[in-house]
């Protein structure tokens, strides 16, 4: 029997070698490819539902569950002025002025988590739509990293109108319940358009926790939340001039 070379080992060590570092290039390819979808679907995306109604990611999540969902999409100028005003003073007085994220909020928040606290709020309603959107739900450090570039290119991307638009039609106010129109309907037996001022504070104020509180029947506390968001309103001056006329 004749014994093997150096160089035929070499050439099969080669050989071995060669398949391993084409798995290799193949996997790297697909994973840029993934990559390349992830940056680039939000965008497009977004470029869609400027005239597109949308659906959130909580929706796809029920409608792949099987579960009930009721979404009744509508158009800004068919939801009570009422309940636009509630909203953005309950969840982003900025909303008009900023640009998709509200640095100061932002900054403040970030000291408060640097002394070792909670941070609470500084989330704007562009953010949340972003979230709503292309992002899942809970709490999360990484995932608000992912609000904020995201956040600015919808701001970038669509108006304010459209913006908040989109929100009021994919927010959640209950057990799959999505939306304005289907929120007033639930809650009050109404369409969005006739909510009273109420009515729209109540709803707006379910917003941080909408599975847990109850537009329709609220506690003492929601009802004085409520009177706080009208009193808010009074006293807001032009904060709503970038989606309602004078």
């Amino acid at each position: 029997m004749s014994s093997w070379n150096e160089s035929d080992k070499d050439e099969i060590g080669s050989a071995k070698q060669k398949p391993a570092r084409s798995i290799g290039r193949f996997v790297r390819k697909w994973v840029l490819r993934f990559v390349l979808l992830l940056v680039l679907l939000p965008p497009l995306l977004t470029v869609l539902y400027s005239f597109v109604p949308p659906v959130s990611t909580l929706m796809l999540a029920r409608y792949a569950e099987g579960l009930w969902v009721d979404r009744q999409w509508v158009s800004l100028e068919e939801i009570s002025p009422n309940l636009i005003r509630s909203v953005i003073v309950s969840e982003d007085s900025t909303f008009c002025f900023n640009d998709g994220v509200d640095w100061i909020a932002l900054e403040r928040q970030l000291g408060i988590l640097s002394e070792g606290e909670t941070p609470r709020g500084a989330s704007t309603l562009t953010m949340q739509t972003a979230k709503n959107l292309f992002l899942w739900p809970g709490r999360s450090y990484i995932r608000k990293g992912f609000e904020l570039p995201m956040a600015l290119m919808l701001n970038a991307i669509l108006t304010k109108k459209r913006v908040l638009e989109i929100y009021l039609n994919i927010a959640e106010w209950g057990e799959g319940i999505f939306g304005a129109e289907a929120a007033a309907q639930a809650w009050f037996g109404k369409s969005a358009k006739d909510l009273t001022h109420v009515e729209a504070a109540r709803l707006a104020t379910s917003l941080p926790n909408p599975l847990e509180r109850n537009p329709a029947r609220p506690a003492s506390w929601q009802r004085s939340l409520a009177a706080t968001n009208l009193a808010r309103i009074r006293q807001s001056g032009p904060i709503f001039d970038c989606v309602l006329p004078e």
